[in-house]
């Protein structure tokens, strides 16, 4: 008989029993999204409905998504919301660039990012989890209270910084991480211009107080770039062979602009290394509350570990580690939801021969928030259960049923990078560290850019005994 407990079910708006009136739209939106959606969003395969008279289709349905975004991808393009929510960040970094820029992006950075090299920074990985995991060692056996959210967001920030910039970051800001959250905070939200389709020069009142953030983000980047570029001119035998080199050897009529180079260094400075550093969170978060999975976690960690195997095969090692970080980004993934629109009509039709007209400028919303806990795909849609991740079980996971890093053309290229990250990270604090939840802390996700915390994350951190 098992005699485990009932597994953990962190923090979640419950699903609306009565559709939303429109100003309420304006303020769960604004608010949290997350909030916005109603029992059909977690117990159909579609739904076609209406926001402000813009036809939209809510897709959940693992077929109909393949179809979307792969198999007829070419007929859906970025959803005009989401740009004018992304764009004014990122301009045309990978995340919001489209047409030939995209494809010359994406074959540009494509190298870096393959399984086989992103491997290769894993001794990197390795040395800057150790050297962040000093920051509690004094904290002794009764612990002290950290806010891992920010923790994570700094971890995370040292991890890709070293990695693909090789430490050579131009800051001179030592609270970086209060710097993303004021960012994402103000510029990754949705005004009230946006659901109105306003162009893009009508003010958006909300995002007013993150243009300075946004410029100190951009003298970053510039001034990154052009250290590197000197370097690059008077000690060519001297300059690192990472992501930054990469893209400025690209410069030029046939390449990218310098234009285009900031916005993907500021896309994997800003948003590159936030989606990780939520994760992260999230899954220490749900760990602390579920001690037999916490359990399984510290005797691989320690086994693997007591082996010498090296970094580089953590994340095949350590299946533990690895399916607590995936349950964490189903349960919260970064990217909540991927908005696409119609070019051209479209039709399909599932396997039991239900067919569904899609027409053309209709907003489809693929959305892994409902999609990760939808009541047909899942055994227990709101629990933390690593369990369904483990190798003997993964293969009940359908290939589109699971969207933590998206799918088709567009689907995240630094996917292999970041599971690496995450399991030598957590590998190296949960050696040494155990992280414990608040008692009467509300934990609350919102969603901004990615998914997080609303009020931070305090946890208590104390030495392993």
């Amino acid at each position: 008989m098992d005699m485990r407990p009932d597994p953990f079910v962190p923090p979640a708006p419950v699903p609306r029993t009565v559709p939303p009136s429109r100003l309420e739209i304006i303020r769960t939106v604004m608010r949290n999204p997350l909030e916005l959606w109603g029992v059909p969003s977690y117990t159909l395969p579609w739904i076609k409905t209406k926001f402000f008279k813009e036809r939209t289709l809510i897709v959940n349905d693992p077929g109909l998504i393949r179809h979307v975004l792969v198999d007829n991808a070419a007929n859906y393009e970025m959803s005009e919301i989401r740009q004018l929510i992304l764009r004014p960040i990122l301009r045309d970094g990978l995340l919001t660039a489209e047409g030939p820029v995209w494809k010359r992006s994406r074959k540009a950075m494509a190298p870096v990012f393959t399984p086989r090299h992103s491997r290769g920074f894993a001794g990197q990985m390795l040395a800057k989890s150790e050297e962040y995991a000093e920051k509690y060692a004094t904290v002794g056996t009764g612990g002290a209270v950290h806010d891992i959210s920010v923790d994570m967001t700094e971890l995370a920030y040292s991890l890709l910084s070293e990695t693909l910039f090789s430490g050579q970051i131009v800051t001179e800001s030592n609270n970086f991480s209060d710097d993303v959250d004021n960012l994402l905070h103000r510029m990754g939200r949705v005004d009230p211009m946006d659901l109105l389709r306003a162009p893009p020069w009508v003010p958006r009142l909300t995002r007013i107080g993150g243009r300075k953030v946004l410029e100190k983000f951009r003298k970053i980047v510039a001034d990154t770039m052009r250290e590197r570029q000197k370097r690059m001119r008077e000690m060519p035998d001297d300059v690192p062979e990472d992501f930054l080199t990469l893209l400025l050897q690209l410069e030029g009529p046939n390449g990218l602009s310098l234009d285009e180079i900031e916005d993907n260094i500021l896309t994997f400075i800003g948003a590159g290394h936030e989606t990780t550093a939520r994760a992260l969170a999230w899954t220490l978060y749900c760990v602390a509350h579920s001690p037999h999975v916490r359990e399984a976690m510290e005797k691989e960690i320690d086994r693997v570990l007591a082996t010498g195997a090296e970094p580089v095969e953590w994340l095949e090692l350590m299946p533990w580690v690895r399916a607590s970080f995936e349950e964490a980004l189903r349960l919260y993934p970064p990217a909540p939801s991927l908005n696409r629109a119609a070019i051209a009509d479209d039709k399909w039709t599932s396997p039991t021969g239900e067919s569904i007209e899609i027409e053309a400028g209709v907003t489809i919303l693929v959305m892994p928030w409902t999609l990760h806990r939808h009541e047909l795909y899942w055994e227990k849609p709101r629990a933390f259960m690593p369990e369904r991740f483990l190798p003997e079980n993964r293969g009940k996971i359908g290939r589109f049923q699971y969207l933590p890093f998206g799918a088709g053309p567009r689907t995240c290229i630094g996917a292999t990078f970041a599971m690496q990250e995450a399991v030598i990270a957590l590998a190296v604090l949960m050696k040494r560290y155990r992280f414990d939840a608040l008692p009467g802390t509300k934990i609350w996700p919102v969603q901004k850019l990615t998914t997080q915390p609303q009020d931070g994350m305090p946890m208590r951190v104390s030495l392993r005994s």
